[in-house]
């Protein structure tokens, strides 16, 4: 396990990460973290002294990573961008497992899974996170129900997210 620490960040223009608050990761922490790699991975191990596990880094060029960290993260760290945190990481290499409740509506009909199951694993795990992130079974229910659809259409997630922001901002 690689003990560091590093500042949480902000980006304000950045794409599709705009807004994101992530812990920046340097080459040869990087490196020391998992040798040789220079794609996304999944870690495992402490925000300060949280345990964590199944979360990824993703590269941004030169060598250098991000962990992104959504807002329950920050809720549970009390830290906000500009703010030092302790990391302690290793890959993890348990696979992640897609949502159940997805699977099932999916399989439910034959056009939406045999879509889904054309979608890369990183689309398929969007879907998946989406619905995990809901925080009451309520909203989790509509977006099974949207990923549903979604998949009947024959979109991928950034699609299935375009057209939710243009006809109903609220999931």
């Amino acid at each position: 396990m690689i003990k560091f620490q590093t500042i949480i960040r902000k980006f304000d223009k950045k794409g599709e990460k705009t807004g994101w608050t992530y812990a920046e990761i340097s080459l040869d922490i990087a490196q020391q973290i998992n040798p040789g790699i220079k794609t996304s991975y999944r870690v495992k191990g402490f925000l300060d002294q949280h345990p964590v596990e199944g979360l990824s880094i993703l590269p941004m060029g030169g060598g250098n990573f991000i962990l992104p960290l959504n807002a329950a993260m920050r809720k549970l760290l009390h830290k906000k961008a500009g703010e030092r945190i302790n990391l302690e990481l290793m890959p993890d290499s348990s696979a992640y497992q897609l949502h159940p409740e997805l699977l099932e509506a999916l399989e439910s009909d034959p056009k939406a899974i045999a879509h889904f199951n054309t979608l890369s694993k990183s689309h398929r795990n969007y879907f998946s996170k989406w619905i995990e992130t809901a925080k009451t079974p309520e909203t989790r229910f509509k977006r099974i129900e949207a990923c549903f659809f979604a998949m009947l259409k024959k979109q991928g997630y950034p699609e299935m997210m375009r057209e939710k922001k243009l006809n109903k901002p609220d999931l």
